[in-house]
């Protein structure tokens, strides 16, 4: 195949859990050499917000994956309990916390957009944002960007 390949992750959700995949997924993609774009929008602005991107949780409640009874999901703890739990295995397969992985695929070529509707709705401007976002961006300039590449979200 002589077309260059492309991966565009739109990453929709803020909570830890779904932090890393995008992370992982766009590391992955850069260490072969595939061009790779993350793009984060509605609760997903969380990973990329200052003031938030190194307190994202792990919420049991409304998630089977846990496998525990939804009503001891909801128990006073369990969120920070679960989060610590999560942020424990992290570390035991040393991955770096959720700002550090953002430098790293950042500097390892991948881009990172905030979406333009999601930072209005949310009021937050550039400043607001870690230093690796790229800049603010519409969801047809993103899907410029996009063009060509494989898309996945998140």
């Amino acid at each position: 195949m002589s077309e260059e390949r492309k991966l565009a992750i739109i990453c929709s959700k803020g909570s830890l859990d779904m932090a890393y995949p995008g992370l992982v997924l766009a590391n992955a993609a850069r260490m072969m050499g595939i061009e790779a774009d993350l793009f984060f929008t509605f609760w997903g602005m969380d990973i990329i917000t200052k003031d938030k991107v190194d307190h994202l949780k792990v919420v049991p409640v409304g998630n089977p994956a846990m496998h525990m009874p939804q009503f001891v999901g909801g128990l006073p703890g369990m969120t920070d309990m679960a989060t610590t739990m999560m942020k424990k295995e992290i570390e035991k397969l040393d991955i770096p916390p959720v700002r550090e992985f953002l430098e790293m695929v950042h500097d390892a070529g991948c881009g990172i957009w905030a979406c333009k509707m999601a930072a209005e709705m949310m009021h937050l401007t550039r400043e607001d944002l870690v230093d690796e976002v790229d800049g603010i961006i519409g969801a047809m300039e993103f899907l410029e960007k996009a063009e060509g590449a494989q898309l996945l979200f998140i």
